[in-house]
């Protein structure tokens, strides 16, 4: 039996399909690397906005409440009670 040997020609064929291949493998790792750092940041801004959206939630259910309106007041607006004193200390 006789045995051919693969002609200088197709060993750089496939020479340059193998390249081409790890080419475009590495090419997908990098873009699946980013596209996975984009969801993370994506994922972190949604949380974010979650709590935020947690809050006003509470801020409105809440906003009848005489407790969060004396602390808004004093807290937003600066006001006192009669009789109360404020201190601000400074370096």
């Amino acid at each position: 039996m006789k045995v051919k040997k693969a002609s200088l020609l197709t060993k750089i064929v496939i020479l340059a399909l193998l390249i081409g291949a790890a080419t475009t493998l590495l090419n997908l790792q990098n873009k699946l690397a980013v596209a996975q750092e984009d969801l993370a940041q994506a994922q972190a801004e949604v949380a974010a906005q979650r709590q935020v959206n947690a809050d006003l939630s509470d801020a409105v259910e809440n906003s009848g409440d005489p407790e969060r309106q004396a602390d808004i007041a004093r807290d937003k607006l600066g006001l006192v009670t009669p009789g109360e004193y404020v201190f601000y200390f400074t370096d």
